[in-house]
């Protein structure tokens, strides 16, 4: 287990299981975890809902809160594990600000299989008619950015398991 802050960022498009992953992780290391839509200022969720992409100065504030809370969590001591799109390089060069250390998980599958599941949650505001909004958008993990891919086609615990083993934390 990490011996400074560590933070992981679950990241991916809607759809990818990011909020199933990051419980499923705080349950197995005991970390304390955001949603990072808990973050959007009601602007962005009020756009969102409409169908509406956000675009980059949406987002910059957004992106700066989550930074912020993790670098308050580690100021505490603890390490965090926290939701969200991360989409684009940029945006996760802010999070990787927070201090400790940050990784990021990219939960990712087919375009078939995250409309798939977009269609069937419920009680989420982001409408599957985005989903073709942020797959363009998405700038995949760079071979310099701390971080790995995962395939979302396995069960939760497979995937928790594999995310465990990746970063050398397998515990039971």
């Amino acid at each position: 287990m990490p011996s400074t802050a560590q933070h992981l960022v679950i990241m991916g498009v809607a759809g990818s299981g990011k909020t199933t992953i990051a419980n499923l992780l705080s349950k197995r290391l005991g970390w304390i975890a955001a949603e990072a839509d808990e973050f959007h200022p009601a602007v962005n969720i009020a756009k969102m809902s409409a169908g509406v992409p956000l675009d980059d100065d949406d987002r910059w504030p957004w992106l700066f809160a989550i930074r912020d809370w993790m670098g308050a969590q580690a100021k505490n001591g603890r390490c965090t594990i926290v939701t969200c799109s991360a989409l684009k390089r940029t945006y996760r060069n802010v999070l990787a600000q927070a201090p400790g250390e940050v990784a990021f998980v990219h939960l990712d599958g087919s375009g078939e299989l995250l409309a798939q599941r977009m269609k069937t949650r419920t009680g989420h505001f982001m409408p599957p008619s985005l989903l073709p909004s942020q797959l363009n958008t998405l700038e995949p993990l760079s071979p310099e950015e701390a971080g790995l891919r995962i395939e979302i086609s396995n069960s939760p615990e497979e995937i928790v398991d594999a995310i465990l083993q990746h970063l050398g934390w397998a515990v039971a």
